[in-house]
């Protein structure tokens, strides 16, 4: 981990002109927030000196710097990798500010890569305008996936103890009921349970499946996908060791509160999924990229323009996403060294 025994958090700035800076900002003016954590933003001052004004927090102390192996000490430390100064204009949508929001990725994927930084908090970006021939993704976990050679993953927001995954994630919802496959099913259940064992040190994790249709389907009256391609992907898993449930109409599980009951849930798209979740744990939702070597979270809100410079901003979800990162690598931490002593294992089966 570095010179010290405190974990290199780098943090990207994500659109400049969104709310990033400020959640940032707000973050860390807490002392406390240094406890075992070594910040490091990759963007420019220009950018933390524009959010300590519009919170007029001028007593936000910052330390630029070259090169992470130079973050040493209970600081905030800043690595300036925009070659102009950046002309932060909050609310407003700027190529630059796209293009500078590719650049602060880029330099903190290549930190992680070699070692120099433990874990990554990326701020909202602004899909359109990252867009470039470096950068062609629907988002920041397809671009992590691809750097780190990786075909399948699972965007999973976490919120305390509610998990929840995706099966089809950024895909138009005409198309969603063509890419359901009970093969891709199963795949995002083993990379949700094994998750939930290495990431959460949960060792017999229980998993909702969502249906797709209304009802989950009401027995074939109102669609067949649930019979057809997901009831055969959680029996599959259940052979696999997995405990896998369902699959369970949206409405009647989430309303009636039974989610409680379970470690993780995998909905069948995006907006059955993040939609209660967001109703639930807006303030507080994390989105964490599961299957991934590296460990990467993000605050579970967008860029936020409407309330950008005014300091209204929330951020309880960017400190959220902090403190879950951490956790998630000590935990795969203390999971590799469980799963070097089989002797431990086997007490804990035998529990």
């Amino acid at each position: 981990m570095g010179k010290s025994d405190a974990i290199r958090v780098g943090i990207t700035t994500g659109d400049y002109n969104g709310v990033g800076p400020e959640i940032i900002v707000k973050t860390f003016m807490d002392r406390r927030m240094f406890d075992g954590i070594t910040p490091i933003l990759y963007g420019h001052s220009e950018i933390v000196k524009s959010a300590r004004k519009t919170l007029q927090l001028v007593d936000f102390q910052y330390q630029s710097i070259e090169s992470a192996d130079d973050a040493s000490g209970k600081k905030f430390f800043v690595i300036d990798i925009l070659k102009d100064e950046p002309v932060v204009q909050p609310g407003e949508k700027t190529s630059q500010a796209g293009s500078a929001s590719y650049l602060s990725l880029k330099a903190a994927v290549e930190d992680l890569a070699s070692n120099k930084i433990d874990v990554l908090v990326t701020v909202p970006i602004n899909k359109d305008l990252i867009q470039s021939e470096d950068f062609k993704f629907p988002g920041h976990t397809e671009y992590l996936a691809d750097m780190s050679n990786v075909e399948d993953h699972l965007m999973l927001l976490v919120a305390n103890n509610l998990r929840v995954g995706v099966v089809t994630g950024h895909v138009p919802i005409k198309e969603v009921s063509e890419k359901l496959t009970t093969a891709g099913i199963l795949s995002k259940l083993q990379l949700l349970n094994d998750s939930l064992i290495r990431d959460f040190g949960i060792s017999r994790p229980k998993i909702a499946v969502m249906g797709l249709n209304p009802h989950a389907g009401d027995n074939g009256l109102l669609g067949d996908e649930e019979k057809d391609i997901i009831l055969p992907a959680i029996r599959q898993a259940e052979e696999m060791g997995i405990y896998a449930f369902g699959p369970y109409g949206a409405d009647g599980f989430f309303g009636s509160r039974v989610y409680n009951t379970f470690d993780g849930i995998l909905a069948m798209y995006h907006d059955q999924g993040l939609g209660p979740f967001k109703a639930l744990a807006f303030d507080q939702g994390v989105n964490f990229t599961s299957g991934l070597p590296i460990v990467r979270t993000s605050p579970d809100h967008g860029t936020a323009y409407d309330i950008a410079g005014t300091g209204e901003a929330d951020e309880n979800s960017f400190r959220q996403a902090v403190f879950l990162a951490v956790d998630v690598y000590k935990q795969r931490i203390a999971f590799k060294e469980l799963m070097a002593n089989p002797l431990e294992i086997s007490l804990k089966k035998s529990e």
